[in-house]
């Protein structure tokens, strides 16, 4: 069993920057890489960026150059940076690992790009 637990989400000004935590407990050693999605209201969840074990980093078109994927192997935690938010950036964000038992996920964070 892998524990997700997010948080960092909130309100935010367009332009403006935000940070996703996500703290991973109990049997890490079988995830092969972390990620995060995001599901806006009357859309499908999609992937935003992901990571694996050995660092390999992966994101979405519509967030390269803004968000940054990174991880603490000693805090078992993976960050999400988002940086220039765009109001399309609106959505629940959810933190999901990928193991050899199959996908866990957290139980997502709201962020809301306005004015």
């Amino acid at each position: 069993q892998v524990r997700l637990v997010e948080s960092g989400g909130g309100l935010v000004q367009p332009g403006g920057s935000l940070r996703l935590s996500c703290a991973a407990s109990g049997s890490i050693f079988v995830i092969n890489a972390m990620g995060w999605y995001r599901q806006a209201p009357g859309k499908e969840r999609e992937l935003v960026a992901v990571i694996t074990s050995g660092g390999s980093t992966n994101y979405a078109d519509s967030v390269k150059g803004r968000f940054t994927i990174s991880k603490d192997n000693a805090k078992n935690t993976v960050y999400l940076q988002m940086n220039s938010l765009k109001p399309e950036d609106t959505a629940v964000y959810y933190c999901s690992a990928d193991t050899s038992w199959g996908d866990y996920w957290g139980q997502g964070t709201q962020i809301t790009v306005s004015s």
